[in-house]
């Protein structure tokens, strides 16, 4: 598309893949309204932890081997060299993410955050997708270690706006995706600005965040006002503090004593 006339890149998809998700995952959010209990009636913030940390960095692992799988599966060719180039890119971000991340959150929260770690990783991850064929090593850990720290402050700007997002993934996929797919004009060493060749791809890769960007959000608005009208976006309070596995299937994951996860009820459905 006109786009692509211009030079735009992204290699393996930060926008295409994830900052389309992230944009349309954000008006869908909104639309749909913080978790009961997750906002207090003063508006302080109250954590709904994840079941299980463990599954959480089996899944983590699982998506960074499938990057080598999606990152370096986008050569479109058996060519060692280019394959080589991302794969390497590519681990390296992640790494790189993952270290800045735990970094922050202990120095912003007081602990090295294990689900901070994890999205610092996702995050380095959805920065290079964009970048990963035409950076170098270096260029690599810095994208993502910028996007490491982008994720833990992405996570608290969310909060505190009261855009409830259960696991980052408006910070990893939305804010990352963004970086990625801009630091392509800052980082490619063939039309990047670090490396000598101006500000135009720059101004490319912004036009196409942008560009993207509102036409998601347009598409979105209409598609999820579309399944509201309809199908409907969100379960009865009563269903939703019982439990979706109860109302979907008829049976619990957890059961502890014949309990109900009724203690978030009280604080009511926050602003």
């Amino acid at each position: 598309g006109w786009l692509a006339a211009r030079g735009f890149f992204d290699f393996a998809g930060s926008t295409v893949v994830h900052s389309i998700g992230g944009w349309a995952a954000l008006v869908g959010t909104m639309m749909l309204g913080p978790r009961i209990g997750k906002y207090a009636k003063d508006g302080s913030i109250i954590p709904i932890p994840g079941h299980h940390m463990g599954y959480c960095v089996m899944g983590t692992f699982i998506l960074w081997l499938g990057w080598f799988g999606f990152n370096p599966g986008s050569t479109m060719a058996a060519d060692p060299a280019a394959i080589s180039t991302v794969a390497i890119n590519t681990n390296m971000a992640a790494a790189a993410g993952m270290v800045v991340a735990t970094l922050i959150a202990w120095l912003v929260l007081g602990k090295p955050d294990l689900s901070m770690m994890l999205n610092g990783a996702l995050a380095g991850l959805v920065a290079i997708t964009a970048p990963c064929a035409q950076t170098t090593m270096t260029g690599s850990i810095i994208i993502g270690a910028i996007g490491g720290a982008l994720v833990v402050f992405g996570v608290l700007f969310f909060d505190k706006i009261k855009v409830d997002d259960p696991v980052g993934a408006l910070s990893v996929h939305l804010v990352n995706g963004v970086w990625g797919t801009f630091s392509v004009g800052l980082f490619s060493t063939t039309t990047g600005l670090f490396y000598g060749h101006g500000a135009g791809q720059l101004g490319t890769q912004t036009l196409g965040i942008a560009a993207v960007g509102i036409g998601t959000v347009v598409v979105s608005i209409i598609a999820w006002s579309l399944i509201k009208a309809t199908l409907g976006l969100r379960v009865s309070a009563a269903e939703e503090v019982e439990g979706l596995d109860i109302g979907e299937h008829a049976m619990e994951a957890y059961v502890f004593g014949g309990s109900k996860p009724s203690e978030y009820a009280e604080h009511g459905r926050g602003a």
